[in-house]
């Protein structure tokens, strides 16, 4: 519980990363997936000696978290807004905002893949991060903290915390300064999650 209290205060003094512009969360997302395509070789023996995939496997889970990250990073400033014709004389523009701290409690399936994808997708939008990893491969999650570090990605904005699937989980979701959680887990523990964020009305 203290860890994931350490971990959102983190992400709360990182709060200027929602209003950072669209355009400079993509230089920073397109210069992660740069710096991670450099060392392919490293993170393909990686994926092989900690999940058991033969070396095509470990290529392909790659390659797709190189094409997710820079998916996300071409879309991140293409949100800009939209004017709408309003009842009476004028118009309204409506601008996206971020959520704000964002849980994302992540699948054990392909590691690298669901850590990428739900990392740069969060990121894109302006969103700061407290993720908790696959139980199994909490190290390949670990490992992303020195590129995130060497990539320009703010202190603060990512926070990763392992242990307990379950039961981070559901101290995320009774957490009040947690705006929104996305949970990948066992049926028991999604309902828990479903039931304790309906508390403060938590987006899940």
């Amino acid at each position: 519980r203290k860890d994931i209290r350490n971990a959102v205060g983190a992400a709360l003094k990182a709060h200027a990363w929602s209003a950072t512009a669209g355009h400079l969360r993509a230089q920073i997302l397109y210069y992660l997936a740069e710096n991670l395509a450099l060392r392919e070789s490293e993170w393909v023996a990686r994926l092989r000696s900690m999940t058991g995939q033969n070396k095509t496997q470990a290529q392909a889970e790659f390659a797709i978290s190189i094409e997710r990250l820079f998916t996300y990073a071409a879309w991140a400033d293409k949100y800009d807004g939209q004017v709408h014709n309003v009842p009476y004389r004028g118009v309204t523009m409506a601008l996206p905002e971020a959520k704000g701290v964002l849980a994302l409690v992540t699948p054990e399936q392909s590691p690298l893949v669901s850590c990428v994808s739900l990392l740069a997708s969060a990121l894109a939008m302006g969103n700061r991060v407290v993720m908790v990893p696959s139980e199994r491969f909490a190290n390949l999650a670990l490992d992303l903290v020195q590129l995130l570090e060497t990539s320009d990605v703010p202190a603060g904005v990512v926070n990763i915390v392992t242990g307990s699937r379950q039961d981070l989980a559901i101290h995320l979701a009774g957490h009040a300064e947690v705006d929104a959680i996305w949970c990948w887990a066992d049926p028991e523990t999604i309902k828990q999650v479903e039931y304790t964020s309906a508390g403060d009305l938590k987006t899940a």
